[in-house]
């Protein structure tokens, strides 16, 4: 019973299930599938981490939100995403004073998770010049860009990170065993076997399509 005298309802008990992305969302550097060279470097930084800017580019899909998220989850990191579309120069305001608390309870560091920061306005990318280079930093804190391409980030922008690229190449193989292994977590025993790896290659080895595919195999099996 509530404050109000209410009885829940059935329905505020439901559990509503989770999708296969979520479900199977690496939560370290080494449950990525290939990205051998970002998950060597995230699993070091992790270890001994310092203050510093990086710019994980690659195509949609390849894990860059993910594998920042993942690092922030390691170290551990008080995390502050700002998803696409969202990196104004107010909001970088915003976290810029957050991140010069000490982060909170539990937490080492301040993690500044920058979604599709190719999109970002000149204003933005002015404001970070100085928080990137050490004239006016932030404390304490990592910053981790995402893009897909980096044409219209400014040469200035780009000197003050460390670039980190995310590529689909050689995943097929890895991606379709993981395909595999959801199968069999989540089918019915009797349940026809789809062809994983062709769900691969029709996802241009894209990790997230490729479950989101294979989501709407389990939900017809």
């Amino acid at each position: 019973m509530d404050l109000f005298g209410h009885t829940p309802t059935a329905q505020s008990e439901l559990c509503f299930p989770v999708s296969l992305t979520e479900r199977y969302r690496p939560h370290s550097p080494a449950e990525f599938v290939g990205l051998s060279k970002p998950k060597q470097l995230c699993a070091k930084l992790a270890e001994r981490p310092f203050d510093s800017a990086w710019l994980f580019i690659g195509p949609s899909g390849t894990g860059k939100t993910t594998m920042a998220m993942a690092l922030a989850e390691l170290i551990p990191a008080e995390l502050h995403h700002v998803p696409s579309q969202s990196c104004d120069l107010a909001t970088l305001e915003r976290v810029s004073r957050t991140c010069n608390y000490v982060p909170m309870l539990g937490r080492k560091m301040h993690l500044v998770l920058v979604d599709e920061a190719d999109q970002m306005s000149p204003a933005a990318q002015l404001f970070l010049l100085s928080k990137l280079d050490g004239t006016a930093p932030c404390p304490n804190t990592i910053w981790v860009f995402t893009a897909n391409d980096q044409t219209r980030l400014q040469d200035r922008f780009l000197s003050r990170v460390k670039v980190v690229e995310f590529s689909s190449y050689g995943i097929a193989q890895d991606a379709a065993t993981l395909l595999e292994r959801v199968w069999k977590e989540n089918a019915p025993a009797a349940a026809k076997l789809p062809n994983f790896a062709r769900i691969v290659k029709e996802s241009n080895n894209n990790v997230r399509e490729s479950l989101q595919k294979l989501e709407l195999e389990l939900m017809l099996a």
